[in-house]
């Protein structure tokens, strides 16, 4: 089990995100009024807030969205799970599709840092079953 600590989302491609504090999920589409949406596999991203913070241990002065992740969570390494996986929290059921991505080495943070995380910390699901995640409820691993 999870804890959310971010739900993030962005207007446009490219851009950070911003913590919204809570968000209405859309089954086979994403969060609603997120650029990311869409009928794709990679409609919400998350990213493992303790990996966050060991990131900040390094020096890098990140806020909750600047990966462009949809979903901080504490207490889950993503990266360690196979794809198949499935998560629920609330009503919403998701489903990891990709793990990590490729890196856009313009980046603000890989401008800064050298590096970045999400490109091999963060991961990507579909939503199988929608309703609203809100920061502070429980994100739960299923069987994948």
């Amino acid at each position: 089990m999870g804890n959310v600590i971010a739900v993030c989302t962005s207007p446009a491609k490219g851009t950070q995100k911003t913590n919204v504090g809570s968000a209405r999920f859309q089954e086979d589409w994403g969060i609603v009024g997120d650029a990311h949406a869409g009928k794709w596999h990679r409609q919400v991203s998350l990213l493992s807030w303790d990996k966050i913070e060991a990131f900040r241990a390094r020096g890098a002065q990140v806020r909750d969205g600047d990966f462009g992740e949809n979903l901080v969570v504490s207490g889950i390494d993503f990266r360690a799970l196979p794809i198949g996986t499935k998560f629920q929290c609330n009503d919403v059921v998701l489903e990891l599709t990709q793990i990590g991505k490729e890196c856009h080495h313009g980046c603000q943070i890989f401008q800064k840092m050298g590096e970045c995380i999400m490109p091999h910390e963060g991961v990507f699901t579909r939503v199988l079953h929608g309703g609203t995640i809100s920061v502070g409820d429980t994100l739960t691993v299923l069987e994948g």
